[in-house]
């Protein structure tokens, strides 16, 4: 039997997931982690490091990400512009009230991505927002990236199915 698996567009078709940050129990850190399988397309049987199979990634609420510990106002982002004393560094609390959230969530998600000439079209299928609204309403496939299966409304029906079943016989 042949173990050879089609390279179909459907295969490589890119959904497109909505991820509210306001809603989310995860840190940034995982959230971030979260965000960047799916920006890979780990999360696929296809998936090969060396194509671009991941998916589109819409993050709302991004002014609501919370860190755990004082990581909010102990870590510092540094850039550097290779002129002598030239080095300069912003807190994670001054970066979120300069440019909002997205930008911290933007620099977390591209540190997690591999180094390599895929990661700017990856970055590229990230879109964030500081608030609820997005001009993508219509693209969403999948909603909650990051909920656990279990509250997922697919799973959540069929054990209220199930249930019924039971309190049936």
């Amino acid at each position: 039997m042949s173990q050879y698996v089609g390279k179909t567009r459907l295969a490589y078709s890119r959904a497109w997931h909505l991820v509210d940050c306001t809603t989310s129990p995860l840190p940034l850190g995982r959230l971030a982690s979260k965000i960047a399988i799916t920006l890979m397309g780990k999360h696929k049987p296809i998936f090969n490091p060396s194509t671009d199979c991941g998916d589109y990634v819409v993050a709302v609420g991004c002014h609501d990400l919370h860190t755990t510990g004082k990581k909010r106002f102990q870590k510092k982002y540094y850039s550097h512009t290779t002129r002598p004393g030239s080095l300069k560094e912003i807190t994670m609390d001054r970066m979120m009230a300069k440019w909002g959230g997205g930008e911290v969530l933007r620099r977390a998600v591209r540190g997690m991505l591999p180094k390599n000439r895929l990661r700017d079209d990856r970055m590229a299928r990230l879109k964030l927002f500081e608030g609820t609204a997005h001009p993508y309403k219509q693209n969403i496939l999948k909603e909650n990236l990051t909920s656990p299966i279990t509250q997922q409304p697919a799973v959540q029906a069929a054990f209220a199915k199930k249930a019924e079943k039971e309190q049936q016989q």
